[in-house]
């Protein structure tokens, strides 16, 4: 049994002697010190053997098992140490460097037109809606029958309006006009607030038009307003936004919940009025559409005509962008091209 021991302590010895990292370290420890290693039976079997013979393979187990674990551990201190240098030059950091440069990321276009548009009119005391009355999954009741769009308008047919398979009823707004219902569902007269968000409409994407698009919508609803305070608050936004430069017209049109109704076009600001594919030869952009807040649609929402008046606008945040940046192609906007983005 002496000469088992020491066959095991030389070939310890050998194998600690070729040992070149803290991994080796591991794999000679599980070899020679675990519980399955030879010397760890030898001392398990020692209650068989003669008194005499424990004394001196107890004894001598004993004195290898510790050689082993001090020179392992000696082996261990020297790679580790060895290894913790070469990991620390490998990650070491002149302080003294410049840093590199790390780019950050910008206000989307449309993010910008929205937020300079939206101070603007709380400028001039209008207030943002809350989020649960302007939601973009709405129901036709809000979408067109409390604004006053009959059954059999085209803006309700398949080509012009998102349904979903949610229920019959259940569509993505086609314009923001449903939030002036729920705010003044929620809200009593005076009212003058103003609701950006997305809409969708089943359209052709071209430069002028895309199936996914941004609003603003108004809403003022008070005694005695008038067509006068509707075309001087426009007035005053358009003078804020575009400057007094720009040439705008206000021409007659309808909506089926504002009753007079006009749009607000601005001089294409491409061909300055000469005609391009950006104003389809017109010279012209419709910016937005605007009118006093039809009778049927304060009485649906529980408002007296007869006491109070209000008028309502919405507005395409893209055309808005487009004029005020000189940008002939709505979807621009949606490409994230980083080349586009990073001008602004």
């Amino acid at each position: 049994m002496k000469e088992t021991l020491e066959k095991i302590h030389a070939s310890a010895l050998e194998d600690i002697a070729k040992i070149q990292s803290t991994a080796d370290i591991e794999d000679v420890k599980n070899t020679y010190l675990s519980r399955k290693s030879e010397l760890n039976n030898i001392k398990k079997n020692l209650k068989d053997m003669s008194n005499d013979d424990k004394r001196i393979v107890g004894s001598l187990s004993n004195q290898i098992t510790k050689d082993i674990e001090e020179k392992l551990n000696e082996k261990f201190q020297y790679f580790y140490k060895k290894e913790l240098d070469e990991k620390l030059e490998r990650e070491r950091i002149d302080v003294t460097l410049p840093g590199s440069y790390t780019p950050f990321g910008k206000v989307h276009p449309l993010t910008q037109t929205v937020d300079e548009i939206v101070e603007i009119f709380q400028g001039m005391g209008f207030s943002l809606v809350h989020n649960e009355n302007s939601p973009e999954v709405e129901t036709e009741y809000f979408n067109f029958d409390m604004l006053n769009i009959p059954q059999d308008h085209p803006a309700r047919d398949m080509q012009d309006t998102f349904y979903t398979k949610v229920a019959p009823n259940v569509i993505l707004r086609s314009q923001t006009s449903g939030a002036q219902i729920h705010e003044m569902l929620s809200s009593k007269p005076p009212i003058r607030v103003i609701a950006p968000g997305r809409v969708y409409r089943c359209e052709s994407v071209s430069a002028r038009k895309n199936n996914l698009f941004h609003q603003i919508e108004g809403l003022l609803v008070d005694k005695d307003i008038t067509f006068a305070d509707l075309k001087g608050t426009m007035n005053e936004f358009l003078r804020l936004y575009f400057g007094s430069a720009r040439p705008t017209r206000f021409r007659s049109s309808f909506f089926p919940f504002t009753e007079p109704s006009a749009e607000i076009d601005v001089q294409c600001i491409m061909c300055e009025g000469k005609g391009c594919r950006v104003c389809s030869g017109t010279g012209w952009l419709e910016i937005l559409g605007a009118g006093m807040v039809d009778p049927n649609v304060l009485r649906n929402v529980g408002i007296d005509p007869e006491v109070y008046s209000g008028f309502a606008f919405g507005m395409g945040v893209e055309r808005l962008a487009m004029l005020k940046w000189g940008i002939d192609d709505i979807r621009l906007f949606f490409n994230n091209d980083v080349r586009f983005l990073n001008q602004f």
